[in-house]
């Protein structure tokens, strides 16, 4: 368990530190030369970025708000893959030769605002920066290990392991430490975080509870704040 531990911790240690790096090193608008022809965007709640089967000759970084990235099943479900926030990449499976889009891209908040790149202008950037380069290619086997992680917690673990696997990584990568106890500014609603975790939303809010009874989590609408991150962690052994 402490080896587990370990190594989520790094993995997200690291992935705060791209998302902070990659909003100075590719946002056009601190970067001069592409400032007029890369202007950022502003989206309103639930407008969509880009749809599916839409060409993928850009890629998007979060400057402002948050965004879900989701598809569609056969049958129409929506099926959400991630909710990202300030400073984080997407659409990047452009840089791997991606045609049209598989997915789509929400904004979830009013005043989003995205800053945009086409593939050429990246890929001369990483050409000219190593460290860029590094950063982005460091962020896609980081997520290929979290969709892999989320895929082995589907097939192996029960509701209550996802859920809790859920806050502690989340707590991990977004929380802020406050005293002894870490808060993470709530950007999920009970519908998200079940579909995230393969459960129903009646599940995840009887899950919530119970962890707030053992006084492991407090939560409301605007954050979640866990009392002890070692005390989390043991609930999942």
């Amino acid at each position: 368990m402490i080896e587990r531990k370990d190594s989520m911790n790094d993995q997200a240690n690291l992935w705060f530190l791209e998302n902070v790096d990659l909003l100075d090193l590719m946002c056009p608008t601190k970067t001069p030369h592409l400032e007029e022809k890369h202007s950022p965007n502003i989206f309103k709640k639930d407008q969509f970025i880009y749809f599916p089967d839409e060409p993928s000759n850009h890629v998007f970084l979060i400057a402002n708000g948050r965004v879900k990235i989701g598809s569609y099943s056969n049958n129409g479900k929506e099926v959400i893959k991630a909710i990202l926030g300030e400073g984080e990449l997407f659409g990047e499976l452009a840089l791997t030769g991606e045609g049209v889009r598989s997915d789509f891209a929400l904004s979830l908040d009013n005043d989003t605002r995205i800053c945009q790149m086409n593939i050429e202008d990246m890929q001369e950037m990483m050409k000219g920066s190593q460290p860029l380069s590094l950063k982005i290619f460091k962020l896609m086997g980081l997520r290929i290990k979290k969709i892999e992680r989320r895929l082995e917690s589907l097939v192996f673990k029960d509701a209550r392991s996802r859920v809790v696997e859920f806050l502690y990584e989340l707590a991990q990568e977004r929380g802020q430490k406050v005293g002894f106890e870490t808060m993470v500014k709530n950007h999920f609603t009970h519908k998200d975080i079940a579909s995230l975790t393969g459960t129903s939303r009646q599940t995840v809010t009887t899950i919530l509870n119970e962890l707030k009874e053992k006084n492991l989590i407090n939560f409301d609408r605007r954050r979640i704040l866990i009392r002890d991150m070692d005390k989390l962690g043991a609930e999942l052994v």
